[in-house]
């Protein structure tokens, strides 16, 4: 099995990452409404070939990590979706904007698997991990945590900053990703940090 690499080719103070196996890759969190000619530019000056990202996963149906869901999709790559995920994706769009170019995401055609289907879908395309339901920022939130301790979690809130959430759904979901193993977090905003920066006291 090729090695694992990861890149970010985020933008707008949002990061996107594309997790590669050789030439199979998986893009994590997939920019803004509009925004396809810097995504395009962002994966060329990384040398990552539009054609060979095989699945785009959004952490979470809010129109940073997953408004260019449509666009990417009439450029031929597939949206990702977990079951978990399905009633969010119609609501994202009542945040839009018109000056937002939003392009409303069709359901019919998207990959969508349950959770526990993940790890298999994954080493189909040469990545080893699995996708977890991980709550706290919104319901529909997941992340993409790989053998090696990388964790892709989108917008879970750290637990020093929790406001609006549960406070007993975020530690939870901390608390599952630790226990499955994480250990580096990359986050959808922000540097790396090791697990220990989110889960510490």
């Amino acid at each position: 099995m090729s090695k694992q690499t990861i890149v970010n080719v985020g933008y707008r103070s949002t990061n996107y990452w594309v997790i590669s196996a050789g030439s199979s890759r998986l893009l994590v969190d997939i920019g803004w409404p509009g925004s396809l000619g810097t995504m395009q530019a962002n994966l060329k000056r990384m040398d990552i070939p539009l054609t060979e990202i095989r699945y785009a996963l959004a952490t979470h149906y809010h129109i940073d990590h997953a408004g260019l869901g449509q666009e990417l999709k009439l450029e031929g790559v597939p949206l990702l979706v977990l079951d978990v995920q399905v009633s969010a994706i119609p609501l994202m769009k009542t945040w839009t904007k018109p000056q937002d170019h939003y392009v409303d995401i069709i359901t019919h055609d998207n990959v969508t698997i349950p959770l526990s289907e993940s790890r298999a879908l994954l080493e189909n395309i040469g990545i080893t991990g699995e996708i977890v339901h991980t709550p706290g920022h919104s319901d529909d939130s997941v992340s993409l945590l790989l053998d090696d301790g990388s964790v892709f979690t989108g917008d879970l809130t750290h637990p020093a900053f929790i406001s609006m959430e549960d406070a007993a759904t975020v530690y939870a979901s901390w608390r599952l990703l630790r226990e499955r193993g994480a250990t580096r977090v990359y986050p959808g905003h922000g540097p790396i940090q090791h697990i220990s920066f989110y889960t510490a006291n």
